[in-house]
């Protein structure tokens, strides 16, 4: 399924319709009065939040919508139609903005929740309404309001409770297939995950999200290789997986150079809770290992984890690790 995280669209909302200005025609009656009904409301556009939903794509080709106008009212006090409401699916997670993609309108945390953003046009009276005892036959009557119409822009940040972030080629797309059922494109090269992939993993009764985000390089904050545009994904994140290569040369500075970017995009994203875990373990001797890992240690003072997302059966701990962390 392609991705897509940021959409532009225009959205119109029914005009209301008008009001008749009818008078009443029947056999042996000389002078009728009124019967010209109101007409309806116009159809709102409202957003509403789907869990089962991960992408924007579907705007990438259908970049207008409009809702139903109201129907104009008739004779025999006659009320015209309502326009129906537009409804319009989104992924959870998804934000709403103004036309200058700075203004917030609303922000979609939980499934099923609906949001009204364009008001449909109210009705129009029909000459029924204005008449009076100084004027028996009147011919006013008024037309239907306009639909709110905008453009918008629609941002969608992923919810997962854990988000694996690391470097280009660490693992995270293995460690995510390895977790959970999910599926992501994998192959030993830089940037092979361009979209976050989403997974699920069950342990007893309980499930978590985990999000892998594509790898993150030096300058990522400010644009370099996509970064701004994968490190919002973090934002909603519980909790953070930090995956290492264990076979790469310096794994203080691939820890510190991410680190670094979540700093500068967000200071908010720095403070979250980190597992850190290293990866790869099936590449190195035992030695090596150990020798590596109390490096790391002794310079981070943080506890790590080591895994092979191919061999080790210690998945089970970083499973049982990540659950005790989210449920806290």
């Amino acid at each position: 399924m392609k991705f897509l995280d940021q959409a532009k669209i225009y959205i119109k909302a029914g005009s209301g319709g008008s009001g008749s200005a009818h008078f009443r025609r029947e056999k042996f009656i000389e002078y009728g009065g009124p019967d010209g009904g109101d007409g309806g409301d116009g159809g709102s556009v409202i957003f509403e939040s789907e869990r089962n939903l991960n992408t924007l794509i579907d705007f990438r080709y259908t970049q207008h919508f409009k809702a139903e106008k109201g129907q104009d009212g008739s004779k025999r006090k006659r009320t015209g139609a309502n326009g129906k409401d537009l409804i319009i699916k989104i992924p959870v997670g998804t934000q709403i903005y103004e036309e200058d993609n700075n203004t917030l309108i609303y922000d979609f945390t939980k499934n099923k929740e609906k949001y009204l953003v364009a008001a449909g046009g109210k009705h129009g009276f029909g000459n029924v309404r204005f008449k009076s005892s100084t004027n028996r036959a009147p011919t006013k009557k008024t037309k239907g309001n306009a639909g709110e119409e905008f453009w918008i822009w629609l941002q969608l940040k992923v919810i997962a409770d854990v988000g694996i972030i690391g470097m280009p080629n660490a693992g995270k797309s293995s460690l995510l297939a390895a977790l959970t059922r999910a599926k992501p494109k994998i192959a030993n090269y830089p940037f092979t995950t361009l979209n976050p992939n989403l997974g699920v993993t069950v342990y007893g009764n309980k499930e978590i999200t985990l999000a892998d985000i594509p790898g993150l390089i030096e300058g990522a904050h400010e644009g370099t290789g996509l970064g701004d545009k994968f490190l919002r994904h973090i934002e909603r994140c519980k909790i953070l997986l930090h995956l290492l290569d264990l076979s790469e040369k310096d794994l203080t500075k691939n820890y510190l150079k991410v680190r670094k970017e979540l700093e500068k995009y967000d200071k908010t994203l720095s403070k979250k809770i980190e597992i850190i875990v290293l990866n790869k373990s099936d590449l190195l001797e035992k030695k090596e290992i150990e020798k590596k890992m109390n490096l790391f240690k002794t310079k981070i003072k943080k506890k790590v984890e080591i895994i092979s997302v191919f061999t080790d059966k210690k998945l089970l701990d970083i499973k049982k690790i990540l659950l005790k962390n989210v449920h806290k």
